[in-house]
């Protein structure tokens, strides 16, 4: 008789002791889409649970997180004045420095990450300034920008910088610009292997953020390369990233394990709004159960090699790790 795996799955308790990945609820990033106005708390259609709030109602989001174990948040902007060059990203009254400080002064014992884009705050939508003769990204002119948006951020107070517009050469500028402003122990997470990907629909409902022409195809990378994922990865680590991230997840787990296998810095993952959604519908309609899908999907991100996930499962999941 064979029993060489079996005999380790009959008891509970040693099918625990022998567990190789572990889920936690300090795994976990909370986002947090914030707009102007008080007494916002806006559920989107396409995104069951998740909200649009102004500032207010986010200092009150952060309080039930805390009860749930959540300490990590990533704010994301909706601004009420969009232009071609994303002003109020850059700026130290714009929706998302007011955030980063209101939260802080509310919450100081809060770990503040902020997303490091121009999608949400500029009039068409795209990732930086663009080129009037090509009509995509300026990349050196968006990089300037982007230290100056990271600038801002710092000194609102923020945790952690997260910058995810796949510009060439953004960790670069974004650490020189921190330093030379004094921010040399200000950390960085690089959206650093970021695809072109269809499963980001549903956040450019929450965001605002669709490009008003045209797709992101010229600066976020192609789904068929993998030797080119893990190269943009170790690019932001040379250039002096302090923890990477790959975005998507779930479809992209061998790329996280090829990331991983290549780099000592920590991992991240986005668990996009494309994969929130089609759990929700599915646990909806009642073709899955959902909290066992929900968890086993999470486990996959660590098992495959994630250090921090992002995701929208994360207050769902605190409740259920508490039982």
């Amino acid at each position: 008789m064979f029993a060489r795996f079996r005999r380790k799955r009959i008891h509970p308790v040693l099918r625990d002791l022998l567990q190789e990945t572990h889920l936690s609820v300090n795994d976990f990033i909370y986002p947090l889409f914030v707009k102007s106005g008080v007494g916002i708390k806006e559920e989107v259609g396409s995104m069951p649970g998740v909200f649009q709030m102004s500032i207010d109602e986010i200092v009150k989001e952060c309080d039930a997180l805390k009860q749930l174990g959540i300490y990590a948040i990533i704010l994301f902007g909706i601004p009420d004045v969009k232009d071609s060059v994303g002003s109020d990203a850059m700026c130290e009254h714009g929706i998302i420095a007011q955030t980063v400080r209101a939260v802080k002064a509310a919450h100081p014992e809060m770990f503040v990450v902020t997303d490091l884009c121009f999608c949400e705050y500029t009039d068409h939508g795209h990732c930086g300034v663009l080129d009037p003769v090509l009509h995509t990204v300026d990349n050196d002119i968006t990089l300037d920008n982007l230290a100056r948006q990271a600038v801002v951020h710092a000194k609102a107070g923020v945790d952690l910088i997260a910058p995810s517009g796949m510009m060439d050469g953004m960790i670069t500028a974004i650490r020189a610009g921190l330093d030379n402003a004094g921010f040399v122990n200000l950390p960085v997470m690089s959206y650093s292997t970021k695809f072109a990907s269809a499963y980001y629909g549903p956040f450019r409902d929450v965001a605002e953020s669709s490009p008003s022409f045209g797709d992101r195809r010229s600066y976020q990378m192609n789904p068929a390369n993998r030797n080119e994922a893990i190269a943009e990865s170790l690019e932001d680590e040379k250039e002096g990233a302090d923890i990477l991230m790959v975005k998507p997840a779930l479809a992209y787990l061998d790329i996280v394990r090829d990331v991983k296998n290549n780099t000592t810095l920590p991992l991240a993952v986005y668990n996009v709004s494309g994969e929130y959604a089609m759990l929700k519908m599915a646990g909806r309609a009642g073709v899955i159960d959902y909290d066992k899908v929900m968890m086993e999907t999470l486990m996959a991100f660590k098992r495959a090699g994630a250090d921090i996930i992002i995701t929208y499962h994360a207050k769902e999941a605190a409740i259920l790790l508490q039982q």
